[in-house]
């Protein structure tokens, strides 16, 4: 079977379970797109590996990983998407120690926040994505009604309903980019690592 090379669109806050996010990927040399269901934790886990300009104060458990496979001299070389089964991704670690590579089951939302951290690249096999990859799908109302924010996805059963490109947060249109900034410290002193990906976002878009 041909593995089909991912990358990683964004995070979307699902609409339709608490507490639950939609990472999307996005198929590297084509259209569709591979909607995940994660949970928060590995949210905002992905989202500070995405977000470089975000440090946590301390190491969180994928960061921590990193730093023992680092010692050991682990390599993570790729992340290979092998399975989907009732809606449930399963993915493989494809790592190597010492010139021996070892396959190592993991849940695909850690499989894919360690990626980012050893920039290996994330594959799928081409029949899962002709099974649960979707196509852009632009709804020219909110376009009009939101300028200058990403088209509405059209996920399939996995997520079940419209998901919107920006977090439910709170209105940040009116604050000054000095005001960002200290709202942006706080949330990462305070750890709230989705709150400072959030606000990343609108000072990125004002830069």
């Amino acid at each position: 079977m041909s593995l089909v090379r991912l990358n990683i669109k964004g995070i979307s806050y699902s609409q339709t379970q608490n507490g639950a996010y939609a990472l999307i990927l996005n198929e590297v040399d084509g259209d569709r797109k591979l909607p995940i269901v994660i949970g928060a934790f590995e949210a905002q886990s992905i989202a500070i590996a995405l977000e470089k300009e975000i440090s946590p104060p301390r190491p969180l458990t994928h960061d921590l990983f990193k730093n023992f496979a680092d010692r050991f001299e682990i390599v993570v070389k790729q992340v290979i998407i092998h399975k989907l089964v009732d809606g449930v991704f399963y993915s493989s670690l494809i790592c190597e120690r010492d010139k021996i590579e070892e396959i190592i089951d993991a849940r695909t939302s850690d499989a894919i926040a360690l990626a980012l951290r050893f920039q290996a690249p994330i594959f799928t096999y081409k029949n899962i994505l002709d099974k649960a990859g979707i196509y852009l799908k632009v709804n020219p109302k909110k376009d009009e009604d939101r300028e200058g924010t990403e088209d509405s996805i059209l996920m399939d059963e996995v997520v079940a309903k419209e998901l919107e490109a920006e977090s439910p947060r709170e209105n940040l249109k009116g604050k000054t980019l000095d005001e960002l900034q200290k709202l942006l410290e706080d949330a990462v002193a305070k750890e709230d690592y989705e709150k400072a990906a959030y606000i990343r976002d609108e000072i990125s878009k004002r830069e």
